[in-house]
């Protein structure tokens, strides 16, 4: 069945209200700062490992750095289902504060950490159990506040919508990018690697607490009749009915981040730790890819508005299956070959990134829509977006490319056929 019809008056009779701005404002700037320090920590993970772990063999280093780096994702499934149901039973705005809590909190905490050489096996302890609960944090953050943007706006400007969302979350890439590349272009690389790194995260710790104000304020979009109804029990019977919708979420969501990590942390940990690429080159190409991001995520959403997005998923979702093979151009040192990959790719990944997480809430009905998100998401990512880098990363020190753009274009044809077969089956609840 379908639960909104778009309305038949013009789009710009449906403007956003200035609740309805301030509230995507807030939601927007969350995500942004829930990518800004995911990234931040995949970027730096080259120089954050020999200060958490043994340094005897940098690559080895880099990577028990990328294993925590996973081990964040393990847990969003957990979070998702945890605070999921919560937000569906208590209302949307407390969960939406408390993710950003964790968040800025554990960030901090990562940030004034004494390294592995002062503390010994503490310091990776502490890293771990800090992701641990980042990961329980962003399970939440993305599924939620773009479920809790899509029931704030007006009908049919859904396109908009995910436009706005993905624009905060390429910015939030894209500060992740740009103040490592100037944290590292001022005081270098030596001096980055010993305390510098360091940096990026207390700005995202501030980051924080300036999402925190603007949150105070984010209006609940659980009536008062919904919330009365809602229950343990009537979410996960909800669940049950429309299970192909969370499995297709699943699917959606991790060919998208696998894509996703692959460009904007294994391709420049690769560049760094296997082709020995100087890294404030590597940073100031991330930082070009994630301009286009930005602009381009604002274009999409503006051609997007009033469309039908599930037409513009199948046709972006099918492009990316070629477009990830890009990778395998780049197979051998040389920052030329790099920046053709990185930037060759964005074209395609800022059509699938801008577009998925309103896809996968149109899947959800309104009652269980943040925990069906959540769980699709928290799963997807988990499974496919946090394993990416390491994967890639592996693959190419075995010298087998070619395995990882097969594995991400098998993803992305499965969520096609199941994001297909869940909308024949359920239909969609959100746009058309």
């Amino acid at each position: 069945m379908i639960e909104n019809v778009v309305k038949v008056d013009p789009i710009k009779s449906r403007r956003f209200s200035a609740e309805v701005r301030r509230g995507l404002l807030a939601l927007g700037l969350g995500n942004a700062l829930e990518w800004y320090d995911w990234m931040v920590f995949g970027l730096l993970s080259a120089f954050i490992g020999p200060n958490f772990f043994p340094d005897r063999d940098p690559l080895s280093a880099t990577l028990n750095t990328l294993a925590v780096f996973a081990v964040g994702f393990a847990f969003r499934p957990l979070g998702g289902v945890l605070l999921g149901v919560f937000a569906d039973r208590i209302g949307r705005r407390r969960i939406m504060l408390l993710s950003i809590m964790l968040m800025a909190g554990t960030t901090l905490l990562i940030a004034v950490t004494p390294s592995y050489a002062v503390i010994g096996p503490w310091a990776g302890a502490i890293l771990v159990a800090s992701r641990i609960i980042q990961g329980i944090s962003t399970g939440i953050e993305a599924p939620l506040s773009t479920s809790h943007a899509v029931e704030l706006a007006p009908e049919g400007r859904e396109g908009m919508v995910a436009g706005l969302m993905s624009f905060y979350v390429n910015l939030g890439i894209l500060l992740a990018s740009l103040v490592s590349f100037l944290s590292s272009l001022a005081i270098g690389g030596a001096a980055m690697s010993a305390w510098g790194w360091r940096i990026p995260f207390v700005i995202g710790a501030v980051l924080g607490v300036v999402v925190l104000y603007l949150r105070r304020t984010l209006p609940e979009t659980m009536r008062p009749d919904e919330l009365a109804a809602s229950s343990g029990g009537t979410v996960w019977s909800g669940l049950r009915k429309h299970w192909l919708g969370v499995l297709a979420i699943v699917f959606v969501v991790g060919a998208a981040q696998a894509y996703n990590y692959a460009w904007n942390t294994g391709l420049p940990t690769a560049a760094r730790s296997n082709f020995k690429e100087d890294a404030t080159a590597v940073f100031a190409l991330t930082t070009a890819l994630a301009i286009v991001l930005v602009i381009g995520s604002w274009v999409v959403g503006r051609l997007l508005d009033g469309k039908a997005l599930s037409r513009w998923f199948v046709v972006t979702r099918i492009l990316a299956i070629p477009s990830v093979f890009l990778m395998l151009l780049y197979v051998r040192p040389g920052i030329g070959g790099f920046a053709a990959v990185l930037l060759g790719g964005s074209v395609v990944l800022v059509l699938n990134m801008t577009i998925y997480n309103v896809v996968s809430a149109s899947l959800m009905p309104k009652n269980v829509r943040g925990t069906g998100t959540a769980l699709g998401y928290g799963i997807g990512v988990a499974v496919f977006g946090g394993t990416a880098s390491y994967l890639l990363v592996w693959f190419q020190s075995l010298h087998a490319d070619w395995i990882f753009p097969t594995y991400v274009a098998v993803l992305s044809a499965l969520s096609v056929i199941l994001y297909l077969l869940a909308r024949r089956s359920s239909g969609v609840f959100v746009g058309k």
